[in-house]
């Protein structure tokens, strides 16, 4: 990139956020995602005359949790807004929004970034519904499905205070972080219920006002973001060093080929023609509502990382690894509650259950161990009854069914052997089969001791006690 660093790149988000409301935002059709084609909608969906639309409290609620959550003022009134335009797959040919009056402005995100942290202002969070999906793969005609007419989204938009692409996922994986920390949404990038689109443009270092901008859009991952806002900042300065100038756009990222393409000329505010719905009567949000909310509100990853540290006396990168998201959270306090054993949980938890999670890929919640079982099969382990290599054996027959870790200990043969003769005798037989390696030791070759350990773990299939089996071979060796 030539004279890169003359140049700051100035970038602007603004996330789509679908929420998991039953039914949709102005009606009380259903929004479970896969149903048939066109089979999720109404008169209200579809704007068909005399069809009145109402609007959904659990949407308002939603609004108000994520307004509160990043610091936003509460609008008493708001208003919501008809934005007008011509889609096919739009059928009413207007969007309910809210343009003038939003329901939450002006909050704070704070992100991590390599140069340490960030504050990234929110201008606004306002209500809106999703539009329906244009199919273009069956044969050589396209399909509308409006199933998704209706369904409750809230945008989040924010002020041109990010600098990189890398700084910009940041602020979209600490977004999809409190959502899922409040429950308002899954936050699937992929599936489509975080959407992001970017603004970005390019001014020299030290100048106050800002270039001409490009809008991005069909990012589906975080890494997508941050490619895409590298690349066209990358484009943007290459057009200006060229002599040429930036045209205001709008543009479509291609994962395929790693590049934007031109998609349309960027649209204005007045282009959509916003004005009041006169079907709909201003949002009231009062005291009792904003209390009642404010007392759900759960507590947030950094509040929780640190009670962890103090709580459970643990590191602070095993807290901030077990907050990363709320369910994980959950299941770890549990499981160090029913244990007794707080560190040994947090090893447990961030690492055979954080592996098993990622190669199954599903979720904690459907995850078949619990934090029961988990935390009897670590209570096993902290009461000598099994040794870690067995409690591993342990796990994996646990993720198989149902039953209690003391079950199939017993149920296998798996208790641990603490019987020193029974031990002693194992051991004796090891160092008579390697005299070679009992020279070394008392050599002053002390690392030869871990090969004796090993071998007569092996020698009792893992089940014997490692403490008495350390404990006899030095007596053993020192002798």
């Amino acid at each position: 990139m030539r004279d890169a660093m003359k140049y700051e790149i100035v970038v602007g988000l603004e996330v789509h956020c679908q929420l998991n409301t039953r039914s949709k935002a102005f009606c009380g059709c259903s929004t479970e995602f896969g149903k048939p084609a066109n089979t999720n909608v109404c008169p209200v969906c579809l704007a068909l005359p005399g069809a009145l639309p109402v609007l959904n409290r659990g949407v308002v609620e939603s609004a108000v949790k994520l307004g509160l959550a990043t610091g936003c003022s509460i609008a008493p009134r708001s208003v919501l807004a008809r934005k007008n335009y011509f889609y096919p797959d739009l059928p009413k040919g207007y969007q309910i929004s809210q343009y003038e009056e939003p329901i939450c402005s002006e909050g704070m995100l704070h992100i991590d970034t390599e140069e340490g942290r960030k504050d990234v202002r929110l201008i606004r969070i306002h209500i809106e519904e999703d539009a329906g999906k244009s199919i273009h793969d069956i044969g050589d005609d396209t399909f509308i499905d409006v199933n998704r007419c209706g369904v409750p989204l809230l945008e989040i938009v924010s002020h041109p205070d990010i600098r990189s692409g890398r700084d910009a996922a940041s602020y979209l994986q600490k977004l999809r972080q409190i959502i899922k920390y409040l429950g308002i949404s899954d936050g699937n990038m992929e599936e489509g219920s975080l959407r992001c689109d970017a603004n970005v443009s390019v001014r020299h270092e030290g100048v106050v006002e800002y270039g001409t901008r490009t809008e991005i859009k069909n990012m589906n991952s975080f890494k997508n973001v941050e490619k895409a806002i590298e690349y066209e900042a990358r484009r943007h300065i290459d057009v200006l060093e060229g002599g040429g100038t930036i045209v205001q756009e709008t543009r479509l990222w291609d994962a395929d080929r790693q590049e934007t393409r031109s998609m349309r000329g960027k649209e204005f505010a007045h282009d959509y023609r916003y004005f009041p719905d006169p079907d709909l009567v201003p949002i009231q949000v009062d005291e009792e509502m904003m209390e009642r909310v404010r007392q759900e509100l759960p507590e947030f990853p950094e509040d929780r990382a640190r009670r962890f540290v103090e709580e459970f006396a643990i590191p602070e990168y095993d807290a901030g690894v077990l907050t990363a998201e709320r369910e994980i959270a959950d299941y770890f306090e549990e499981t160090a509650q029913v244990s007794g054993d707080s560190k040994a949980a947090s090893n447990w938890v961030m690492g055979e259950v954080l592996r098993t999670l990622k190669e199954k890929y599903i979720p904690v919640s459907a995850f078949s161990v619990t934090p029961e079982r988990l935390g009897r099969l670590i209570s096993l382990i902290g009461k000598g009854a099994i040794s870690n290599t067995i409690a591993k054996q342990v796990f994996e027959k646990m993720l198989e069914d149902g039953e209690d870790p003391g079950v199939i200990v017993e149920k296998e043969g798996l208790a641990q052997v603490s019987d020193t003769g029974a031990i002693e005798k194992v051991v004796q037989g090891i160092l008579d089969a390697n005299s070679a390696q009992v020279e070394q030791y008392r050599s002053g070759k002390s690392r030869v001791f871990g090969f004796f350990v090993g071998q007569c773990m092996k020698e009792m299939k893992g089940k014997a006690n490692p403490g008495v089996v350390n404990e006899i071979l030095k007596r053993k060796l020192d002798a």
